[in-house]
């Protein structure tokens, strides 16, 4: 039995609420032979949150915590949607689902500390599991050059090293709410560890359930 880690963009949950059973059928798919872990994002709820809590005054660190509730929000969400097949808590730490993880179940959680993007803390988690796999299902389908959306002439990478992803991001933004594909964080996590990665956009579930199949059209990060 291998061990998966599922980094699920809070924003593919929020945009996509009526996928929500699609998103859980294919992690359960996966879950039959594996120990799955995943850990939702905020998605663009968070940040509009954050954005009204900056303006009253809010310091980045209190605009992390109002984000990281987010994230268990949504956590809480996937439970209900994996039902049985689902740990029926969200941890609050890398041990917590661990041991979480002894049950077999699929263990479903959320951000742990500020500073850094739930990516962070899926490749910190999968570091910590000793995960095969991290699967970052994301609202942009792989790794490009520069941001897709901003400049048309940006490159699709299909794969890439982990060096290379930190040279990527490493000028993302750190702030809270970050729109960032993967943190630089997450990026030198991964650089650290070697932990195999594939960069999908979620917004089709079929995705997350291809990439572990090795059969998608996102990015891989291996050495």
């Amino acid at each position: 039995m291998g061990r998966i880690v599922i980094s699920l963009g809070g924003s593919v949950i929020t945009r996509n609420l009526e996928k929500i059973r699609d998103i859980a059928d294919a992690i359960i798919r996966i879950s039959k032979e594996n120990q799955v872990y995943v850990v939702c994002g905020g998605g663009d709820v968070a940040r509009r949150y954050i954005e009204v809590a900056r303006d009253f005054g809010a310091d980045e660190v209190a605009c992390d915590y109002l984000g990281i509730d987010f994230t268990r929000i949504n956590a809480k969400l996937l439970i209900c949607a994996l039902s049985e097949n689902a740990y029926p808590d969200v941890p609050l730490s890398y041990r917590e689902a661990l041991i979480a993880g002894i049950s077999g179940k699929i263990v479903v959680m959320g951000g742990v500390s500020p500073g850094y993007t739930t990516d962070a803390v899926s490749a910190m988690l999968a570091e910590y599991v000793g995960a095969d796999l991290m699967i970052n299902a994301t609202t942009v389908d792989g790794i490009y050059s520069s941001d897709p959306k901003i400049d048309r002439n940006a490159i699709k990478y299909k794969r890439i090293t982990p060096e290379e992803l930190v040279n990527i991001v490493m000028g993302s933004d750190m702030r809270a709410g970050s729109r960032s594909v993967i943190d630089p964080l997450a990026a030198k996590i991964i650089e650290r560890c070697g932990i195999r990665t594939i960069v999908v956009s979620g917004e089709n579930p079929k995705n997350i359930l291809l990439a572990f199949q090795g059969k998608h059209d996102g990015t891989e990060v291996v050495r």
